[in-house]
This record gives C-alpha cells, structure tokens and sequence, in this order.
C-alpha cells in the first residue's frame, strides 16, 4: 500500500483510508460485529493504516467496534475521530444539536480514549463548526489537549475557508475532512486551495457516493427505513435517474482500463493532489479488495481530461442533505 502524508504534517498514513460509519449504524441494521472486526483486521493486513470514526457514530459503539479491533496493531494504526455534538440522552441514534464549547471537547476527547483504548488521539476533528463557540475557543482547547498529549492532531470537518485559516492561527490544522467525489465538488471552489496554501491535508469522506458512484443503484433502488440515504435529496427516484449520467462515464472509462467503476471514481481523487486520503467505508471484504485496488490504477493526463470534460457536462440533481444537516456545513 502506497503512503501519503497529510499536507505538511508528520502524519503519514495508507494512500486510501477506512471510513467506518456505516459499520455500526446510519446504512441500515447494523451489521454483526464479529463480522466487522474481522473486516478491520483484514483491512489492516492489506496495508491501511487510517481507520475513521466519531463519537456520534452509534452513538459511541462506532469506537467501542474499532478500539476492540484494532488494539492488536497499536502503534501502527491511526485511528481518527470526531467531537461536536451532544448525544441524546438515552443513548438512541442522532444528537441534540452542536456543542464545540472547551469542556465538552475535553470530556469527548476523555471518552473517546477509553472506548478507543488508546494513550493518545491521533487525529482529532471538529465534527460541524458551533456557531456558537468562537473557532479560536475550539482550536485552544485542542492545543491543549495536545500540549497534554491526549491528542496528537487537530482536524476539522465540513468547515469554510475562512474558518479553516482563524482555526489554523492558533493550532495547526494538519487535515480537514469534507464530502468530494466526482458528484460532490464543492471543495475546489475554496476549500482546496486554502489547504494547499496553508499545507494541510485533505480526507474526503463518501468519496464513493455513499454508494451511488459504484454503479450498482438505479431508480428501482429501495432504502430501509434505518438506512439514512432514504432521507437524503439526492436518493430520490429522480434524482438517481438524473444522475446515472455520472455513472455511465465512470463505466466507460472502467471498461477501457479493465477497472469498475469505483475504482476510476477513488482513483480520480487520488490523483487530485499527493496530500488527498479518501476514505471509502465498506462492510464487505471483497468491496474492501476492490477499493484497495484503485491505489495502483493509473490515470492518465488524458483519462483525467476526458473526465473532466464530459463531467462538466453534466449536471447533479438533488441537494447533498435535508435543509437542516446542510445548514451545518460550509461554516
């Protein structure tokens, strides 16, 4: 597995990461966490070191998953997670609005440790930016957790330029993590060039889609009721077939380099930018082989031209999120 380094940071990790949401909850039932464990050690042996989780994920049975898996290869995994919301009280699904204030990231960053069983956070993000917290309050309070050593790097999510560089003023912001793929752009409006200016990486999450990109759904496509994609714009009936246009082109590449259309898509991003580290999440060890597989596909200058060129072509139908969720990005 190639490596990659996260901008200017000493935080190398495997060329493709591990996102691992949808291991404990928000695409249908969770599945058997035995099941998932393995999984996470296979990835392991097949050389990915990045491994992403949060608090919200479950909530809290996200991290118990990978702090059980992983404890076997401590020292050689970095394992990235996430503070910024409440939880609901009794434990269900979802949260209670933002909450970024400095005690809570401290109490977070306490829990998450445990559940993890790690000495130390190896990356550790603002989940949505608080409005209500001053960025400077937030990044402070993660330097000091550095400066403690229960943290070893400050990341965020979802977060604006602007924000992004008031943040990296008063503790250096070695990744930001937002949603890129060839359906989701919005980072190279103002985003990207902000991170390579101030040499900071870039983890882009649902570089697949959140599945749609893999070319296996249509308009006949059903989602359970538990798996969150049925309350999402862009998993309408229209919206999948307006967007299939997407999906063809990746087909059509994916038949002349003998590769799927998951493939191109990772590898696309991949040759973005050195300092870019998607993390595709997965619960089946095949899907995990054959997105591995997309580090040695080699894009050519006119692979990646004949891309752009037909995607520019073509237009997204459908909002990323409902209203609310969207509201809390872009801050």
């Amino acid at each position: 597995m190639q490596k990659r380094k996260l901008g200017k940071s000493n935080l190398e990790v495997s060329a493709l990461g591990l996102g691992c949401m949808g291991m404990s909850f928000s695409y249908g039932p969770p599945p058997d966490k035995q099941e998932m464990i393995a999984v996470l050690r296979a990835a392991v042996e097949r050389g990915v070191t990045f491994f992403d989780t949060a608090e919200v994920y479950g909530p809290c049975t996200n991290e118990s998953l990978l702090g059980e898996a992983l404890s076997p290869f401590k020292g050689q995994v970095v394992i990235a997670t996430k503070f910024g919301f409440n939880l609901n009280p009794d434990g269900s699904p979802g949260w209670q609005g933002l909450n970024s204030r400095p005690e809570r990231i401290k109490q977070v960053a306490e829990d998450s440790l445990k559940r993890l069983k790690v000495d130390a956070l190896d990356l550790f993000y603002q989940h949505r930016v608080d409005l209500d917290v001053p960025i400077e309050d937030v990044a402070g309070a993660v330097k000091d957790l550095i400066q403690e050593g229960k943290v070893k790097h400050f990341g965020m999510s979802e977060a604006a330029a602007k924000t992004i560089r008031r943040a990296h003023a008063v503790q250096p912001v070695t990744a930001v993590q937002s949603e890129y793929s060839l359906w989701t752009r919005g980072p190279e409006q103002e985003v990207l060039p902000t991170l390579e200016e101030l040499g900071i990486g870039f983890v882009p999450y649902s570089p697949l889609g959140k599945g749609f990109l893999t070319g296996k759904m249509d308009t006949n496509t059903s989602f359970d009721k538990t798996d969150f994609r049925s309350t999402l714009p862009r998993f309408t009936p229209e919206a999948l077939h307006a967007n299939q246009a997407l999906v063809h082109l990746l087909s059509e590449i994916a038949g002349k380099k003998n590769a799927t259309p998951a493939q191109i898509a990772l590898a696309w991003l991949l040759a973005q930018k050195p300092w870019i580290v998607p993390i595709p999440g997965t619960t089946k060890l095949h899907r995990l082989e054959e997105n591995i597989d997309a580090v040695t596909l080699e894009l050519t200058p006119d692979d990646l031209s004949q891309i752009e060129n037909a995607a520019a072509k073509i237009k997204i139908e459908g909002d990323r999120y409902p209203e609310k969720i969207e509201a809390m990005t872009g801050r």
